[in-house]
């Protein structure tokens, strides 16, 4: 992997960069679709392609319990098995373990754990992580860590930043720079700045090919989020890749970029799609509502994409109402359009030294005048 930073803003830490991978480039800063199962749900990889999606997730917990890397392997790999010939990124499964794993026990070589899907009793280690990424074969892999909740002690957020730190060594020997593959440290220290300090330390000196800040975005104000990250940011290295897990709203992606963060990921776009919430350059419209029953405009007058050049409100929300599929899959696929094209404009705005200056603009059109 090669990352090359292009521009950086005059007055913030927002940064332009490319990321060369052997299935494809990535401009960032970027926001990464989520498919979970091997799927971004109701999209297929051609629609990814029309919305100019450069880079997807998938995750090893899921696709570990469910199909099996028996199955994976047997196809080919993940992007084969998929149909997605672009960068695919995998997280470590830790996060998962730690959030849908009631029954659970941490130890020093790893977490046992009861499967969500039908109780059986997993483990998972950071070899074994590595393991199952390898055969994936994700262009970029992540470590694995203990993404801590919120709140919780220092004292407990000190020892988990700690294990995270001797499991992502532990992840590096077993990954031994696998050709094709790049693997990431995740930055864990909960919102105390001295931990988060020694946190990024611990890993910069490992020499990662990227970083992620991993534990931020779990439930604390935004206020402290961009608190602990800008000042999480001074202590990564400039010329690597900067990834922060877990944030997929226009608000948090803005705020993310300028404190210097290239990459991020949720699956807000697509959850919220579903249940029938919709961006659009004026704020979030609840598409279900009756007042849109008549309204034949499009979900945006300002976004050109597929759905809002086809499709008006008043025959989204029918479809919404009648529980049609198709009513998720347009929904679904606007919103993710929106962000990517937000990205782009965020992109444009670095280039040509106003991102300020269009944040400024989104933010009062969107309804974000109380924020930063």
């Amino acid at each position: 992997m090669k990352f090359t930073l292009t521009h950086e803003s005059s007055n913030t830490k927002a940064r332009r960069g490319v990321i060369e991978t052997d299935h494809g480039t990535i401009q960032t800063p970027i926001f990464m679709p989520v498919g979970t199962q091997a799927t971004v749900k109701t999209m297929t990889p051609e629609d990814l392609r029309a919305i100019r999606a450069q880079i997807i997730l998938s995750n090893t917990y899921h696709l570990f319990l469910r199909p099996g890397t028996e199955i994976i392997q047997e196809a080919g790999g993940l992007h084969k098995f998929m149909h997605w010939d672009g960068p695919i990124l995998t997280d470590s499964g830790g996060f998962q373990v730690f959030s849908l794993s009631h029954r659970r026990k941490i130890t020093e070589e790893g977490v046992t754990f009861r499967s969500h899907i039908d109780g059986s009793k997993q483990f998972l280690s950071p070899e074994k992580s590595i393991e199952i990424q390898h055969i994936l074969g994700s262009d970029i892999i992540m470590a694995f860590d203990e993404c801590a909740p919120y709140p919780a002690s220092r004292d407990y957020i000190m020892h988990s930043a700690e294990r995270t730190s001797r499991w992502a060594e532990r992840c590096k020997i077993y990954h031994d720079d696998k050709p094709g593959q790049n693997l990431f440290g995740i930055i864990q220290g909960g919102m105390f700045k001295d931990l988060r300090r020694q946190s990024a330390e611990q890993l910069v000196a490992m020499d990662f090919p990227g970083y992620a800040v991993g534990g931020l975005s779990v439930g604390e104000p935004i206020e402290t989020m961009c608190d602990v990250l800008d000042y999480t940011t001074d202590f990564m290295p400039k010329d690597k890749p900067r990834y922060l897990m877990g944030v997929g709203t226009p608000d948090f992606l803005f705020e993310a970029v300028e404190r210097g963060i290239d990459m991020a990921d949720c699956v807000l776009p697509t959850r919220n799609a579903r249940k029938g919430t919709c961006m659009t350059s004026h704020g979030k419209l609840v598409i279900k509502n009756a007042q849109y029953a008549h309204d034949f405009r499009p979900l945006d007058e300002e976004c050109d994409c597929y759905v809002c050049r086809n499709y008006s409100r008043a025959y989204i929300r029918h479809l919404f109402k009648a529980n049609e599929i198709l009513g998720m899959h347009l929904a679904s696929y606007h919103n993710l359009y929106f962000l990517l094209n937000l990205m782009d404009n965020i992109r444009k705005s670095i280039e040509e030294d106003n991102f300020l200056q269009y944040k400024d603009d989104f933010y009062g059109k969107y309804g974000y005048n109380n924020k930063k």
